[in-house]
């Protein structure tokens, strides 16, 4: 007679992926995108108003940083969509931080 304990159940045994990865892959993420950063006095960020314009100090050109909490994990360019989703920003990523480390 064999121990019930002793039984794997098939369903289980082929919902647990090598790398425990999978077992999170349909979770949502939220991921930070940083264009820049601006530096203004209080009394100038009190005196903003409606079509104010606050300089960055980044260019448009410049590469967006990519995070999940604090940690940076990639850069990218902006990108416009375009079809359907015209206007529409998106992101092209072109450096992603090796597990375990962040980019420098």
């Amino acid at each position: 007679m064999s121990d019930p304990q002793d039984q794997t159940n098939p369903s289980e045994a082929t919902a647990k992926p090598a790398d425990g990865a999978g077992l999170f892959s349909g979770v949502p993420i939220e991921l930070t995108i940083s264009v820049g950063k601006a530096r203004p006095l209080i009394r100038d960020l009190l005196n903003l108003g409606e079509d104010a314009v606050l300089p960055l100090d980044t260019r448009v050109d410049d590469p967006v940083e990519i995070f999940v909490g604090e940690r940076l994990v990639a850069r990218g360019a902006l990108e416009e969509l375009e079809g359907d989703q015209a206007g529409q920003l998106a992101v092209r990523i072109t450096e992603i931080a090796e597990t375990g480390s962040a980019l420098g």
